[in-house]
């Protein structure tokens, strides 16, 4: 019986894959020769795939307008892209050459929308969509960006207490559009029962009529649903989702300007090689489940939002390390030492329990074992051991002898990992951030790699810390 890696993977999924197959008994991401992008740069590296961005997009593009086709659903559907999800330029200059709009979440986000304008990456009708809590300089900002002609920019207020805030700052002479955003109640195994974000179901009724229904300077034209576990075909989802539904109709009856249904939460992407997710499916029933109401109700049915980050560039992500030693500690454990640090790289591992696709580049014919990984810091947290296979990560084993060492990568990492491990900051143990490559094609197909940075310097970290004062 084979005992190779190659084979158990061929046995235990459909391999190969979307995104993943072999060359030369080498890993490829998407045609990209990953042994060659390290023998390039070395290790460790993370690199992010733009052609991928644009991938996704079109497919949920896709995907939504057929269902509108095949409900015959005469709303729109508008596209956002979440800018906390992955911030640097080269992913939203990717996203915004698709005509996406945007969703930001904080008094920063402001100055990236006015960059992107100067550049002339976008115009002043892109739809915005302001999530989040709102500082008093977020709110000035926005109130700012709409007088200054964006026009479709919509405040959504996730508190009572942001209206008391949005009124001083607009004059009776003005017209802002704002959107509301209905607290939810959390799955059973939450901490808390309702989500902090929002405001209450039972609340949202009396506080349109109070403090927005005969306000001329506010016009609601947003209705926002956001489940944090994202959009899944679970009782808990559709339960939520129809009763943000009923809430919509009743709002919709007492204000005429509302007509938008922002799905907030997004759709999971592949951290398996076993994954299964019905996008066609999940698409067309939400569709389907909105127009059947608001026909029921004798309402005009909403524009659909979408507010896609993890989606749109998680699948485009990845950082590739080098195995340094193997280390047995007993008799049944084995250890991986990779040369970085997993809760510096990868922080949504060990935070949130995350998983990623985590494949060797190279040995695919050689045995397997079962192994743990292990960072290169001197905190015990630094481990990554949960796979499909069971608690223990299954990857090529090797002897000492070869010449080659293991390479491995963990995929499809390109949301949020700058962003919470703090890209260009201080990392724990003061190891560096790792080179950032940036891939994409030309108009011929021909694969583009470039250096974003190079690897974090201990004169960038000491710099930080003060001590070249």
């Amino acid at each position: 019986m084979k005992n190779s890696y190659i084979d158990l993977i061929k046995q235990s999924f459909d391999f190969p894959q979307e995104g993943f197959e072999l060359r030369d008994g080498n890993l490829t991401f998407h045609g990209v020769p990953l042994k060659q992008l390290i023998k390039k740069y070395g290790t460790p590296f993370r690199f992010i795939y733009l052609p991928k961005i644009g991938n996704q997009i079109k497919e949920a593009r896709r995907l939504f307008n057929r269902a509108i086709k095949n409900n015959s659903y005469h709303g729109t559907y508008n596209f956002c892209y979440c800018t906390k999800v992955n911030h640097f330029y080269h992913v939203v200059n990717e996203a915004l050459k698709h005509n996406v709009n945007l969703e930001t979440s904080s008094s920063f986000d402001i100055d990236l929308i006015l960059s992107m304008y100067k550049k002339g990456k976008i115009k002043k009708d892109i739809k915005i969509i302001h999530n989040g809590y709102k500082t008093e300089d977020y709110i000035r900002r926005i109130i700012d960006l709409q007088t200054d002609g964006f026009c479709n920019s919509i405040i959504i207020l996730d508190s009572k207490e942001e209206i008391n805030r949005i009124l001083p700052n607009i004059d009776n002479n003005s017209k802002i559009k704002i959107g509301i955003r209905m607290a939810i109640n959390e799955e059973v195994q939450s901490a808390y029962h309702t989500s902090r974000l929002g405001i209450p179901k039972s609340e949202i009724i009396d506080f349109y009529n109070k403090f927005i229904k005969d306000d001329t300077r506010l016009e609601l034209s947003m209705f926002h649903f956001f489940i944090d576990s994202g959009i899944k075909d679970k009782p808990y989802y559709w339960g939520e989702f129809n009763q943000a539904l009923k809430l919509y109709v009743e709002l919709k009856k007492l204000s005429d300007s509302l007509n938008c249904f922002n799905l907030g939460g997004g759709f999971p992407i592949r951290n398996y090689l076993g994954f299964e997710y019905n996008y066609e499916y999940m698409i067309n029933e939400i569709i389907k489940q909105i127009k059947e109401t608001c026909t029921n109700e004798d309402i005009v049915v909403p524009d659909i939002y979408t507010e896609f980050g993890k989606y749109t560039v998680g699948e485009a992500g990845a950082i590739i390390f080098e195995v340094l030693e193997q280390k047995k500690q007993n008799d049944t454990e084995l250890w991986y030492i990779i040369n970085n640090s997993l809760m510096n790289t990868i922080p949504d591992a060990w935070t949130l329990q995350e998983k990623f696709i985590l494949l060797p580049i190279n040995k695919w014919e050689n045995d397997y074992k079962r192994v743990n990984i292990g960072g290169i810091s001197c905190d015990h947290s630094d481990y990554y051991n949960s796979e499909d296979f069971n608690q223990e990560v299954v990857l090529p084993s090797y002897s000492k002898d070869e010449k080659e060492p293991l390479y491995i990568g963990f995929f499809h990492t390109g949301a949020y990992q700058d962003s919470v491990s703090g890209y260009g900051g201080i990392k724990h143990c003061l190891i560096p951030s790792p080179k950032h490559v940036i891939i994409d094609r030309d108009e011929n197909g021909n694969i583009i790699d470039k250096i974003y940075r190079e690897e974090q310097s201990s004169e960038e970290m000491f710099k930080i810390l003060g001590y070249n004062q």
